[in-house]
């Protein structure tokens, strides 16, 4: 019996921890809308401006983490959160970000056993790495690989998640001949 009312409670945690995580999620608009197209609409007009990061990774570095997680969703993560992650809290924080259509997470995260973040060094060069992983991600009718966190995705619900993902870390990056 007291196993069973510790299992209960701790459901009832998750369910809290969850709802808390929700309401604490920003409120403020996407950039654009939320699927791929809109994405790769804003990735391109982003092209050829000089950016700047108000803290923590370059935009280069940005552009090249983004386009990590979403050629890693076709290819397979380097590493995977236990089964037990993937089938439980991280199917859980995917829902809450879904619902709120917004994700946030720690911005200077590498995914675990990513490459570095270093090539292409430019902007521009990265930049298009995002853009191009974005359009083959698009254009893939295959087997999607689990996510190393959130475990199986449908198509859609990773390109929801490649798209707060994006927005997330944009949320630091802005065009430089703009007012800070």
């Amino acid at each position: 019996m007291q196993r069973r009312q510790l299992l209960r409670l701790g459901g009832l945690g998750v369910v809290a921890a969850a709802g808390i995580g929700f309401w604490r999620l920003p409120r403020a608009d996407a950039p654009a809308g939320l699927h791929i197209e809109d994405a790769q609409r804003l990735l391109a007009e982003l092209a050829g401006k000089p950016l700047a990061s108000r803290r923590g990774w370059s935009p280069a570095e940005v552009f090249n983490h983004c386009a990590q997680s979403v050629e890693y969703s076709i290819g397979g993560y380097p590493e995977l959160k236990p089964a037990w992650f993937r089938a439980s809290l991280g199917p859980l924080a995917f829902g809450v970000f879904a619902a709120r259509g917004a994700m946030r997470h720690r911005l200077d995260e590498a995914i675990p056993a990513a490459d570095t973040l270093r090539e292409p060094a430019s902007q521009a060069q990265a930049l298009q790495r995002l853009r191009r992983a974005f359009a083959r991600f698009a254009d893939h009718r295959g087997e999607l690989q689990p996510h190393f966190a959130y475990g199986l995705l449908s198509h859609a619900d990773y390109a929801q998640a490649h798209v707060l993902h994006l927005y997330d870390h944009l949320s630091l990056i802005r065009v430089l001949d703009q007012p800070a």
